[in-house]
């Protein structure tokens, strides 16, 4: 019989950028017994959910929301708004901005990926000038939509989303905003009707401290028109039957109850604190983890400290050593998950998740095991991180919340 638990005493310390730590309180909440799902009190459930998590996103416009991995709302996306053969412009920041391109292009789309040259292109944000160099180019518009990652997973980067739509606007282009924040949502700020964005796509493992399993489309007016005429073939992704069921609190098909009673909770958690303390706090903790950085003389994968992510820092090593050997020693020594390098950073770096059920010690604990495992993989540091941290949460207290 597979044994999942294994760890023989503590607690496993999982620091990698999402799935994160799921509070207890969560996972009690979804312990609860499963009800009927086509019945009263799922109904109420399904609407008290469906009005929190518009306040999450920022938005007076319908969330939807699927029993499926963030993969999934990327399709949902661009299956719910355009058409085979449709032209979308997308920028490369990342293994994650990668991966949905490939996506656009299996589903029989025309995808035209603009980005900066090799590894240094993936140290940096979404580059708005260039999207909006290209769109003023396409005086025909035949470029339908524009496909970018809030905060790109792999790297540690958070994109100025206000930007793109302001080089959308000024380009006079009428393309759709689609944009990725699987990773950014409820750990920095997003505001999707504010930055005008047509379709949001996020998930539940990340800043909403959830396991795997849940993911979401917000969508615009803009968006919802669109899908009248899209022609790419859909039946479970479409918008159509759910938003009309919405209505009543109830989906058209099976949903995931045990999950949704952990949506609720979350929501509750992270509304609760409020919003802005919540950005603030997981700010804290990567200026935290940065200063560790420094102070052991490495890099930090992000290269332009105006799109530092508040969700997990990359760590470049030192030429020489290997990232993953280095996380798989400090894995078998510590009981410590660190994010691998991905695609073009596969090596070259490892991430540390500050997500999740997560607190300054907890962060302290992370950072003393990379030391430790960075000492023992003969990287030579400069001096003691986790003596930054600790110096830095100390002179940072975070403000209590009103």
């Amino acid at each position: 019989m597979l044994k999942l638990d294994f760890h023989p005493s503590g607690r496993h310390f999982l620091q990698i950028p999402g799935p994160s730590p799921v509070p207890d309180r969560i996972l009690r909440a979804m312990s609860l017994p499963t009800i009927d799902h086509r019945g009263p009190e799922f109904g109420a459930l399904g609407l008290e959910v469906l009005r929190k998590i518009r306040e999450v996103f920022k938005t007076q416009q319908p969330v939807v929301i699927y029993p499926a991995s963030g993969t999934g709302a990327w399709e949902a996306a661009l299956v719910n708004t355009l058409s085979p053969g449709d032209r979308v412009l997308m920028f490369e920041t990342g293994h994650f901005a990668t991966l949905w391109e490939k996506m656009a292009r299996r589903l029989g789309l025309e995808p035209e990926f603009l980005s900066l040259q090799g590894y240094e292109g993936w140290r940096h944000g979404v580059q708005a000038d260039m999207i909006e160099r290209r769109l003023r180019e396409d005086s025909g518009h035949t470029i339908k939509a524009v496909c970018v990652v809030h905060n790109e997973t792999s790297t540690g980067v958070t994109s100025n989303i206000a930007a793109v739509r302001r080089a959308i606007d000024e380009a006079r282009h009428p393309a759709l905003l689609l944009v990725d924040t699987i990773s950014g949502l409820a750990c920095a700020d997003y505001q999707h009707d504010g930055w005008g964005v047509d379709v949001t796509i996020s998930g539940s493992q990340k800043g909403l401290m959830l396991p795997p399993g849940i993911s979401f489309n917000a969508v615009s007016d803009k968006a919802v028109e669109a899908s009248r005429r899209a022609q790419l073939p859909k039946s479970f992704w479409a918008w159509d039957e759910i938003l009309e069921l919405n209505k009543s609190g109830y989906w058209p098909y099976t949903p995931n109850t045990n999950l949704l009673y952990g949506l609720n909770e979350a929501l509750d958690m992270l509304l609760e604190e409020g919003l802005e303390q919540v950005f603030a706090r997981h700010q804290r903790w990567a200026a935290g983890v940065r200063a560790a950085v420094e102070c052991w003389g490495l890099e930090v994968q992000c290269q332009d400290p105006s799109v530092y992510s508040p969700v997990l820092t990359g760590v470049v090593m030192p030429e020489g050593i290997d990232a993953d050997a280095v996380r798989s020693l400090i894995y078998k020594r510590f009981d410590l998950s660190l994010g691998t390098g991905l695609g073009k950073a596969k090596g070259k770096m490892f991430r540390i998740g500050h997500l999740g059920d997560c607190n300054d010690l907890t962060l302290i604990a992370t950072l003393g095991g990379c030391e430790a495992g960075l000492k023992l993989s003969g990287a030579k540091l400069q001096g003691s991180g986790v003596l930054a941290a600790l110096d830095y949460f100390a002179a940072h207290p975070l403000a209590a919340a009103s």
